[in-house]
């Protein structure tokens, strides 16, 4: 690829007593890149998620963001050098309102807002994805769709320069998911770097430049979408053959 890898990541295991819940896993993402990350439930991947993003110590190899290793450091350190993320289980703090939960992470961020300007950027945000007019609201009138909205534009305050996206699209019907595919489309056109734990997969196929596929905490295959999507084993593995 032209463009320098923003992540790199070499041999990655995680071992919890005796179970080995990522093994020896290796993969890197250029900048501007959108990469998958796949595979069936219990394959490894929001582990992999926790590891690059400072949630778990990886119980060997190494993890690099724009070639320093961040493998090991605390999670508010690797969110300061530019590393942001969503969760299976959306987070958000009940007791702030919708703007003040987007300006948290303007201020705590990798690029540090402040005062007006975080609270301008955060109306911003929150009209990207989709909750203009929402910010003076508790957080506790808001749909669950919403509050994912919300933890995504708490993500995007802090500028990341690599945004991880943990199952973001679960739980959508059909014309949320439409909307939610878009946006994170819009992302990808703005040149962000974006690594997604997916298990739709028109959200795969149509959003994603390369997938790297996991299973049972190693990695299987990596490539094109199309390409690895229609590869045996990762059929057997995890998509099933109505799903190929």
């Amino acid at each position: 690829m032209s463009k320098g890898n923003i992540l790199t990541v070499d041999g990655a295991t995680k071992t919890f007593g005796g179970l080995v819940a990522v093994r020896d896993v290796s993969f890197e993402v250029a900048e501007g890149e959108l990469l998958g990350l796949i595979g069936p439930n219990g394959s490894g991947k929001t582990t992999m998620m926790n590891l690059i993003s400072g949630a778990l110590k990886p119980s060997a190899g190494t993890i690099r963001l724009d070639g320093r290793v961040i493998s090991g450091r605390p999670a508010h350190e690797i969110a300061r050098r530019g590393v942001a993320r969503t969760f299976q289980l959306v987070r958000v703090l009940p007791g702030l309102s919708v703007r003040d939960n987007v300006v948290a992470g303007a201020v705590f961020g990798h690029s540090r807002h402040w005062g007006k300007d975080a609270e301008t950027l955060a109306e911003t945000l929150l009209e990207q994805v989709g909750l203009e007019g929402r910010g003076s609201a508790p957080v506790s009138t808001l749909t669950y769709i919403d509050q994912k909205r919300l933890e995504l534009a708490r993500a995007l305050a802090c500028n990341p320069r690599l945004l991880l996206l943990d199952e973001w699209l679960a739980g959508l019907n059909p014309s949320e998911l439409r909307i939610g595919m878009a946006l994170i489309r819009d992302l990808r056109n703005e040149g962000r770097t974006i690594v997604m734990v997916e298990h739709v997969m028109d959200a795969i196929r149509s959003l994603c430049d390369r997938c790297v596929v996991m299973s049972s905490g190693s990695k299987i295959a990596e490539g094109e979408v199309r390409a690895v999507l229609s590869q045996p084993g990762v059929i057997e593995a995890y998509l099933g053959v109505e799903d190929a």
